[in-house]
């Protein structure tokens, strides 16, 4: 299939292309910068210079496509909306990407909670995201489009495109280098579930082949407390598991409310959807494996 691809120069985007082209799959590549064009051409992706602002091209490249894959702002509406039109009527397959933030709680990392998420799980809650997700499946019972949604949780592994990280262990890290230990916000105890960017692109690979129309996907392979990270990124780093707590206030002031809502909250979810509909099994090392396996992190 040829397939248009927002976000290709990401970490999710740029992983789940190479999955894709892989498989014997196309991709158009949606980037801003014209500077990247011959680093996308090289992996064989064929660059398509915009944004996600620029709706002829979006809808342009959709129609030329036999599917959409979103992996850019999950809050873009304008998107979701000029591809559920381009596409209408063709059972063409949109998927979406979200995030298991939506699930999120505000521990402010005092405790873990026992609110485990799976896809049929209620979440009442009144966040753009949410709604957005709702507007992709919603296309696939009255639109005639193949509307998927994938939700992943933190997400961590080595890039397989661009060299590309991801958001929340890069932050653990790069404090824990100025500390010289592991940090986690007040006590830690709060937990994520996580995935590898291997696995799920390979997630994407299977939804675009198999998912049905309306499909909603959580995307885990374990998780872990943000004390057990720390320890982990400590033993990586060479600090010999030494940990130290970083209060809340400091860390919003360094990186922004960013790092309350992806360091300081509880979100545990379970990929039963993406294991038991489209036989998803993930393979890739755990991300304690991953971070011991790091020897660039080492200083």
């Amino acid at each position: 299939m040829k397939i248009f691809m927002t976000g290709v120069t990401g970490y999710i985007g740029g992983s789940v292309a190479k999955v894709l082209l892989d498989a014997g799959h196309s991709v158009y590549g949606l980037t801003r910068s014209s500077n990247q064009i011959n680093e996308l051409k090289e992996f064989g992706v064929d660059p398509v210079v915009g944004s996600l602002d620029d709706t002829e091209i979006l809808i342009e490249y959709a129609k030329r496509s036999d599917g959409v894959i979103h992996t850019a702002d999950v809050s873009h509406r304008g998107a979701i909306e000029t591809f559920i039109s381009a596409l209408r009527g063709t059972g063409k397959p949109l998927i979406h990407t979200s995030g298991s933030g939506i699930v999120g709680d505000d521990a402010k990392g005092e405790f873990q909670s026992e609110q485990i998420y799976n896809e049929e799980t209620p979440v009442v809650r009144d966040l753009e995201p949410i709604r957005i997700n709702e507007l992709v499946r919603k296309s696939g019972v009255d639109q005639g489009v193949r509307g998927i949604v994938i939700v992943p949780s933190m997400v961590y592994g080595t890039s397989l495109l661009l060299p590309r990280d991801s958001i929340q262990l890069p932050m653990i890290i790069q404090k824990s280098k100025e500390t010289k230990a592991g940090v986690y916000i007040e006590k830690g105890l709060n937990s994520w579930s996580n995935v590898h960017v291997r696995d799920l692109a390979q997630l994407y690979l299977l939804a675009l082949e198999k998912a049905p129309s309306s499909s909603y996907f959580f995307a885990e392979n374990g998780e872990e407390s943000f004390q057990n990270l720390s320890r982990y990124v400590s033993e990586a780093l060479g600090f010999e598991g030494r940990t130290m707590s970083w209060s809340l206030e400091e860390a919003v002031a360094e990186y922004g409310l960013m790092a309350q809502y992806t360091l300081s909250t509880n979100c545990r979810i379970r990929s039963v959807h993406a294991r038991n509909l489209l036989g998803w099994k993930p393979e890739a090392e755990s991300v304690q494996s991953w971070l011991a396996n790091q020897e660039c992190l080492t200083i």
